[in-house]
């Protein structure tokens, strides 16, 4: 079922030619493979409440006006002409409201396929904010392209839009990344010596790294590496390892022909008890109790 470890990882075919940052990025993405859905030009009145569809992810692009964003805990945000939200897993319980003046908005939705990597989709935040400055570059140019198929109705228009819809989230997690508010994988691309060790985690889950290793593979010293690599992704280089391994494990677990035993081995644990003990310690309940279960898309936190 799970094959070698290597199976477990797809690799860019310019794999070599890029910069170890970069090709962490080209890494994560090959294997967090999603599939654009449509896209909807919609303008509404000052004061009106979006409406997302809840099964799907969302980026949400402002032609006109402005949205104020009401989250968990009563935060807040504004989102305005020339910017755009991503909600990669989905509008949850957050509020889009159209404020000041009437509004313009286009909703991208998408899906995670069902073999993407769930655990890289998890670790992906709630909600990216990109600024005007920071996709006026490349934003107008794409959306315009992508309406312009969507109204087309021409043969290859639902790829063609779905490809766009790749693009677009794509190019917002380069930028999220440029702006530095970053965590987890994505905010060891900020440092290319991280991310040189965030990639060998990646490919080779089996491993039990130590920190000393990864300090190897970074060209740092021990201390330097692990507050290094734990202030920009936000957790310890072992616990990130450990939940790496798990996160894959779950995906795994959704399979069909889905054996714990073999699962557990295919990440790392030596024997089924560690895998379980490990695994309901992190996710609450045993894997037996996740097996043969699909993931749900759009991929939801724990």
């Amino acid at each position: 079922m799970t094959g070698h470890p290597r199976n477990l990882t797809i690799h860019p075919d310019d794999e070599e030619s890029t910069s170890p940052s970069a090709d962490l990025l080209s890494h994560v993405l090959a294997q967090l493979r999603l599939t654009g859905d449509k896209v909807q030009a919609t303008s509404l009145p000052t004061g009106h409440t979006v409406q997302l569809n809840p099964e799907m992810a969302h980026v949400v692009v402002i032609q006109e006006g402005e949205l104020t964003v009401h989250a968990d805990g009563g935060e807040t945000m504004q989102v305005r002409t020339n910017e755009l939200l991503l909600l990669p897993h989905g509008p949850g319980e957050v509020r889009l409201v159209t404020t000041g003046t009437p509004a313009t908005i286009i909703d991208c939705s998408f899906w995670f396929d069902p073999d993407s990597r769930r655990g890289t989709a998890l670790a992906l935040p709630a909600r990216i904010h990109v600024r005007e400055e920071d996709c006026a570059a490349w934003l107008k140019p794409i959306v315009g392209f992508m309406m312009a198929e969507a109204a087309e109705h021409q043969a290859g228009a639902a790829l063609m839009v779905s490809r766009l819809i790749d693009l677009v989230v794509i190019r917002t997690l380069r930028s999220w990344v440029h702006q530095g508010h970053t965590s987890g994988w994505l905010g060891g691309l900020v440092d290319a010596r991280i991310a040189r060790a965030i990639k060998a985690i990646h490919e080779n889950p089996r491993k039990r790294w130590s920190v000393d290793t990864l300090a190897g593979i970074a060209g740092m010293s021990r201390s330097s590496f692990h507050d290094r690599f734990t202030t920009l992704v936000g957790q310890s280089p072992q616990r990130y390892s450990n939940e790496w391994r798990l996160a894959l494990a779950r995906e795994l677990l959704g399979k069909s022909d889905a054996r714990v035993g073999q699962v557990g081995l295919s990440v790392g644990y030596g024997s089924e008890a560690a895998f379980s003990r490990a695994y309901k310690a992190f996710y609450g309940h045993s894997p037996r109790e996740e097996a043969g279960k699909p993931g749900k898309q759009p991929f939801k936190e724990r």
